[in-house]
């Protein structure tokens, strides 16, 4: 089963599409794309995804890919 990243479109002015765009590359997980994930507070102060419904959230888009692929291979080692 393949890690589930969910991003909100609305939060792509902290960069976030440029990790989403890197994580989408990958065949290891789906992405998804909302409007709105309703963590309005967290979408406005960070750049943030949900990886299997969990928030990953960061200080910028390229500690926000490197915390992406680190629960990727959380998720993957679950699943193992």
């Amino acid at each position: 089963m393949k890690p589930i990243i969910e991003f909100c479109a609305n939060n792509a002015g902290f960069g976030t599409g440029e990790a989403i765009r890197k994580v989408r590359e990958r065949q290891d997980c789906d992405v998804y794309e909302y409007g709105c994930l309703t963590s309005c507070g967290t979408c406005f102060m960070f750049p943030y995804v949900l990886v299997d419904g969990e928030p990953v959230e960061a200080k910028n888009a390229d500690q926000l890919y490197e915390r992406i692929l680190t629960k990727i291979k959380e998720s993957a080692s679950d699943y193992s």
